[in-house]
């Protein structure tokens, strides 16, 4: 029999001949590199929806085999015993199904290559790979599959099939389950989040332990850190659960950890399984024995970091927080507002701490401290600057998206290059942990949005990016980009039938949001995940992921907070 090339290898070459994926680690099922070699996993029953598949029956023919093998990818139970029936006796025990996930749209087309091979020809949505990471498709991806047949005790069974199990969407809804993974920022000050999906069985907390302590996705590696020392992993197979406490037993690796990255071990932990809802705190023990861990001290980072539920505006030369309903504006205090409001600023992007702020305007890019003012950048077509907090201001120029600069608050310049692709620059935003970009690019196919991981130095001054990840985008002429919050982020497309909205989980799923009448011209991420919008009319509206509702406020400008 010919070597067996895997699921992912057929998809991979499909999705990478469109340009859907930037990044070789997120692109396909599953990604390419090492095997990282991990706990055994006993297979447990489903703690949601119990699919029962059907058997094999006698007397099907080749196409009925291949395609209730492919629908009884939804029994996992006994490592997907159901769908090893469907394969030869000799094949049954090679074929790896967790491998990685491929969504189909549709049903698939079967096609008779041979007497003794069939294609099966599928439209793929997304992938899941066997680390657990998503990767949605910007644009559908057609692949062919090949499968063997043999002859077994008169009855047809598969001889050949790529390793991978293929899902419609709504059987990956009811099997997959989303989990966040938390890893920290270099200073420790923010949790932040790397999205997996894993099958929705009792086993779930190991799998998140293990990928916890497996490090976070490639190309978030640089920008985040993790407390549990280097080569720790589960002592045991499994994390027990005894009434809502999670036991997690660590290998001797874990005895190098000082008291403080004991604590932020544990709060890893617990971030991270908070979403298994039999978890309710978690307990350390290494090789069976106990450990010492503080109730505090060096953890409680942010999470997911919110913002003032006001839009921040500058409306007829006041910069401030607007009232919904009423559309007031209260000044920036500490001299901020006026100063940038003195500026006749085209953009705003306001610190979290509301004292320090980029400005966009006809002269360039502009940092104000209070009363001060400092111009970093006269360069012509600029973005919107973007402040971090960490002390850097993002400055982009709209005819080059292979260069970003980084300008300290007192102007000294640091350049950093990116892998994106050739286009006009759109936008450019730091997430609010300040570890990721967001950029928006309009290129002869349309609109393109990337998430870069920001690399810094000892000192937090950027140096690089990581590869750039795509991820789903809104049509049309592109207007801007947003993070909705620390997992979300949006982005706006003007149509001839009005705004486009599209909102994007990284690491997940996409949704398009209804479309508001008129022509936008900026968006922002509002407080508890809201979308705020202006449109050319100069009035806000707000969506909180139905429609869009008016907010009251009319905005020269719509300002991004942090």
């Amino acid at each position: 029999m010919r070597r067996r090339p895997r699921l992912r290898h057929v998809v991979a070459a499909a999705l990478a001949a469109l340009g859907v994926f930037a990044l070789t680690a997120c692109a396909a099922i599953p990604v390419s590199g090492d095997v990282r070699t991990g706990q055994t996993i006993k297979d447990e029953s489903l703690s949601g929806v119990d699919f029962r598949p059907d058997k094999p029956i006698t007397g099907s023919d080749q196409t009925a085999i291949l395609r209730g093998f492919i629908a009884a990818a939804t029994g996992a139970q006994d490592n997907y015993a159901i769908a090893r029936q469907f394969l030869a006796s000799d094949f049954s025990q090679q074929w790896n199904p967790r491998q990685g996930v491929t969504i189909r749209d549709g049903s698939g087309t079967v096609e008779r290559a041979d007497d003794r091979e069939l294609t099966y020809t599928l439209t793929a949505s997304a992938t899941v790979d066997s680390e657990g990471e998503y990767t949605q498709a910007v644009r559908p991806t057609s692949s062919t599959l090949t499968f063997q047949f043999t002859r077994e005790d008169g009855e047809w069974r598969i001889a050949y099939a790529p390793d991978g199990i293929i899902l419609s969407p709504v059987s990956f809804d009811s099997v997959f389950q989303q989990h966040a993974l938390y890893f920290y920022d270099p200073t420790f000050r923010f949790l932040v989040p790397d999205e997996r999906w894993f099958l929705a069985r009792s086993s779930t907390s190991t799998r998140i332990a293990s990928a916890l302590m497996a490090g976070p996705a490639d190309w978030l590696k640089g920008a985040v850190v993790s407390s549990f020392p280097e080569g720790t992993q589960l002592s045991l197979n499994a994390v027990t659960i005894d009434s809502g406490t999670a036991l997690v037993d660590l290998s001797s690796d874990a005895l190098r950890a000082s008291t403080v990255d004991r604590v932020r071990m544990r709060e890893q932990l617990s971030k991270s399984l908070a979403s298994v809802a039999t978890i309710s705190s978690v307990s350390m023990t290494i090789e069976g024995a106990s450990l010492s861990v503080p109730d505090s001290s060096g953890a409680n980072a942010q999470q997911n970091p919110d913002v003032d539920p006001r839009p921040l505006v500058d409306e007829d030369g006041v910069v401030g927080y607007a009232a919904t309903g009423t559309g007031k504006v209260s000044k920036l205090g500490g001299g901020v507002g006026d100063t940038v409001a003195g500026l006749d600023p085209t953009s705003i992007s306001l610190s979290a701490s509301g004292t320090t702020a980029a400005v966009g305007n006809r002269d360039g890019a502009v940092v104000v401290r209070g009363d001060d003012h400092l111009r970093v950048d006269a360069r012509e077509d600029l973005v919107a600057p973007a402040i971090d907090d960490l002390g850097f201001v993002w400055v982009g120029q709209s005819s080059d998206t292979r260069r970003i600069t980084a300008y300290g608050l007192g102007g000294d310049p640091h350049q950093v290059a990116t892998s994106l692709p050739r286009g006009d620059l759109v936008s450019f935003q730091v997430s609010r942990d300040s570890t990721r970009a967001l950029a928006l690019i309009q290129t002869a196919d349309g609109p393109g949005l990337y998430v870069m991981a920001i690399i810094r130095g000892s000192d937090r001054s950027p140096t690089s990016f990581g590869a750039a990840v795509r991820v789903q985008a809104a049509t049309g002429d592109a207007v801007g980009a947003t993070w909705v919050n620390d997992t979300d982020v949006a982005s706006v497309g003007q149509t001839t039938a009005g705004p486009n909205v599209v909102r994007t989980t990284i690491g997940g799923q996409s949704s398009t949001l209804p479309k508001p009448d008129g022509r936008a011209t900026s968006i922002s991420g509002g407080s508890g995940g809201a979308l705020l919008l202006r449109m050319s009319s100069g009035s806000v509206l707000q969506s909180t992921g139905g429609g869009w509702d008016t907010t009251g406020v009319t905005a020269d400008v719509l300002g991004v907070q942090r």
